[in-house]
């Protein structure tokens, strides 16, 4: 064990001594990043690569909504307040087409492209060309305490429906004891709430367009999923729903008071660690629920590493992100973090590993999950768009936004489901309109 662990390091060390070469001497680069646990780790070893390089990391971790808010702005006005940027799936091939990001195809072979799970690429591809490298990936799934279901002889199926999830949900909830049947996202946000309720409205057999770009916000299928939404959240979640994230719910899970909570696979390391978990002997994994169609039922998502074109510290940066983003990053996660906080979703490497097979029994269904989310059958009917739990337009961010408000008001009692369906549908189509989707 001591030998593959100075294997790791001098691995580690020597990719991160090779790139020192073409990077400039002691710059200090800015990283804006989400404040995930993955992103902590990152920042934790970091000081790896700048012993090895030269170079310093100033960084600025934001909340998920803050991080989107000022890199969008930054990125737009061409600002140059950052050097590297996390951003996602939805952002890159737009702003990579849009000529705001530097191509990332010549981090040289040594950096093994081939290795990159291919929908994961495919989805930060332009043209050919590469505007961000994956940190991790995930899909969705649904996590469950099989203490709780065994306790009340309940059996969770390999893929549940939302049906079976309110049953489940309502025979497992117990407030005086905290314990809550079900915890979903809340927070407002095109990436928070609408992450989940996007894959939810797809089960449901909704959509967010027609094919003339209609929005079809306050249709019967967009009612029935939301009707569900607000109906169990009230009965079986938490309190301060509307406050609730993905760190949030992460941390309701791993203290012990959800029974279920459905959301991204990238969880699974941390719930499952008993260094992050107090339930993490107590955790088991299903599919994520259906409804009316399996279609756009789990979504596709990467938090990746990208450089503005703004920056004039490119070689710095890529040097950063290259070291962030490989094999020999990977290993050294594992073998310093344990490989359950090992980065998922990114590298065939890492699920070939058998280090990482032993520590993380959910890694087939994640790597499966990934595999299988396709942003271009997302949807029972027929759709002009791609993107699974968001739409692939610029003008998404904000639609999405102002849709993930509306439904926070629903589920926090303020007005009723059709009411804020009503009112996003009229914004929505002012929007569409005033953008020359509808004619």
């Amino acid at each position: 064990m001591l030998r593959g662990k100075r294997i790791g390091i001098l691995g580690l060390s020597a990719a991160a001594s090779a790139l020192a070469a073409s990077a400039a001497l002691s710059e200090e680069i800015t990283v804006a990043t989400v404040n995930n646990g993955d992103m902590i780790i990152m920042q934790k070893l970091s000081p790896e690569w700048e012993k090895a390089t030269g170079n310093k990391v100033n960084w600025v971790v934001l909340e998920e909504n803050v991080l989107r808010e000022r890199v969008t702005t930054d990125i737009a006005t061409k600002g140059g307040q950052f050097d590297v940027l996390t951003i996602g799936g939805y952002e890159t091939p737009i702003w990579g087409k849009s000529g705001w990001l530097t191509s990332l195809n010549d981090l040289g072979d040594d950096y093994d492209y081939d290795d990159l799970i291919a929908p994961v690429r495919s989805g930060l591809t332009v043209d050919g060309k590469l505007y961000a490298v994956p940190f991790y990936a995930e899909s969705s799934f649904t996590l469950y305490r099989k203490d709780l279901f065994d306790a009340a002889g309940l059996k969770m199926p390999e893929q549940p429906t939302y049906d079976q999830i309110t049953e489940f949900a309502d025979k497992l909830t117990d407030k005086s004891k905290e314990q809550y049947g079900l915890c979903l996202r809340g927070k407002p946000g095109w990436g928070e709430n609408m992450a989940f309720v996007g894959t939810l409205v797809n089960t449901f057999g909704g959509r967010w367009f027609d094919m003339d770009w209609k929005p079809q916000i306050n249709s019967d299928a967009w009612k029935k999923a939301i009707g569900w939404y607000v109906d169990t959240m009230k009965k079986d979640g938490p309190p301060g729903i509307s406050s609730n994230g993905f760190n949030e719910n992460q941390t309701l899970f791993s203290s012990g008071h959800c029974a279920m909570w459905i959301d991204a696979t990238s969880a699974a390391g941390r719930v499952y660690d008993p260094k992050q978990s107090k339930v993490a002997d107590k955790v088991a994994f299903a599919k994520a629920p259906v409804a009316v169609t399996p279609n756009g039922s789990a979504w596709g998502w990467a938090w990746s590493l990208a450089i503005p074109a703004s920056t004039k510290k490119a070689d710095a940066a890529k040097s950063f992100v290259k070291w962030a983003t490989s094999k020999a990053y990977v290993q050294r996660v594992g073998e310093t973090e344990g490989w359950v906080a090992a980065p998922p979703g990114t590298r065939k490497s890492t699920y070939a590993s058998p280090d990482y097979q032993k520590a993380a029994p959910f890694a087939t269904t994640v790597l499966a999950a990934i595999e299988s989310a396709d942003p271009t059958k997302q949807t029972k009917d027929p759709v002009p768009y791609t993107g699974i739990q968001f739409v692939a337009i610029p003008e998404f961010q904000g639609i999405g936004t102002e849709v993930g408000q509306a439904i926070a008001a629903a589920v926090t009692g303020q007005k009723s489901v059709d009411d804020v369906l009503n009112g996003a549908q009229t914004e929505v189509e002012r929007t569409m309109t005033e953008a020359g989707y509808i004619k």
